[in-house]
């Protein structure tokens, strides 16, 4: 016991300091139905200083939260409410669909073979605005003084191209018009395994505060300079981190946030090695840690 107590007073004191970003994934895809504004809302009331979510375009250039650039077989129902199969999803483009179309179909009833516990509710993909307006909304009415930052990945890669998504700079031209005409940009961050996306964002918003998503082999140097510039965070798979790369970044001023963890010990193993923050399905798991680990007075 001797040794547990400096621990868990270090182990508190760096992992829950304002400055450490728990990032709900996709809302709390653990616990709600992923991309939704249920899933954002219930994020917030876990208490997550940032909303990761995903966005793509619709046929009639709206900007959407979705993960896939097609109905999902997993998450959700076609516009009848029938099932739709996963050879025939990517039948389902949602780039050759207008958003009236997509708001149409139920993502949020089917039980999700990895996420057995999420509440299931018939819902639908919003549009980024009305997520922003919902969640200010609600902030506002419960906890006034609350910000809620916001993590933004463009789903986009050369092969989707004019096939599930337009080129990368009409994706972040679109995105960027929703975002500034929200006045959000000082509480966003763009995000992107695609470094199209974030060159081109870096290029026309050089301020713009940028997230570089990883989950190559490759060194942190080949990705930076693939990249072409210094990101604000470097969030690779968090299997890939070591305490060396950490420091490596550090010492450039990059913030570390690693995805997707879920597990308590691998969440504690990353607290540890001195990451900035967590991306997580599971926020409410991050708290209970944070619960548990205090120690007594």
């Amino acid at each position: 016991m001797k040794n547990f107590l400096p621990f868990a007073l270090l182990f508190c004191i760096h992992s829950f300091s304002q400055d450490f970003d728990i990032e709900g994934h996709r809302g709390c895809r653990g616990l709600m139905p992923e991309n939704t504004i249920e899933a954002m809302k219930r994020a917030v009331d876990l208490g997550v200083t940032t909303l990761e979510l995903d966005v793509v375009i619709s046929a009639d250039n709206q900007v959407f939260l979705s993960h896939e650039p097609f109905l999902s077989h997993e998450i959700c129902l076609d516009q009848n409410g029938d099932e739709i199969s996963e050879v025939n999803e990517k039948n389902f483009n949602l780039y050759q669909m207008d958003y009236n179309e997509i708001r149409q179909c139920d993502c949020g009833s089917k039980v999700h073979p990895k996420f057995l516990n999420q509440t299931k509710i018939k819902t639908y993909k919003p549009l980024l605005a009305e997520v922003i307006d919902s969640v200010s909304d609600y902030i506002k009415k419960k906890y006034p003084n609350k910000i809620i930052y916001y993590n933004i990945e463009t789903k986009s890669a050369v092969e989707g191209d004019a096939v599930f998504h337009p080129k990368p700079e009409t994706f972040v031209d679109l995105l960027l018009k929703v975002i500034e005409e929200k006045n959000s940009s000082d509480r966003v961050f763009i995000q992107s395994f695609d470094v199209r996306t974030l060159q081109y964002l870096h290029k026309i918003r050089p301020k713009f505060k940028t997230v570089l998503l990883v989950e190559n082999k490759l060194s942190i140097e080949e990705n930076l300079k693939l990249l072409g510039f210094i990101p604000n965070v470097y969030s690779p798979e968090f299997v890939l981190l070591a305490p060396k790369a950490i420091r490596y970044l550090h010492k450039k001023k990059v913030k570390v946030i690693p995805w997707t963890v879920n597990e308590t010990d691998d969440m504690k193993k990353m607290i540890d090695l001195g990451v900035d923050g967590l991306i997580t399905d599971y926020p409410d798991r991050y708290f209970d840690i944070q619960s548990n680990k205090k120690p007594e007075k």
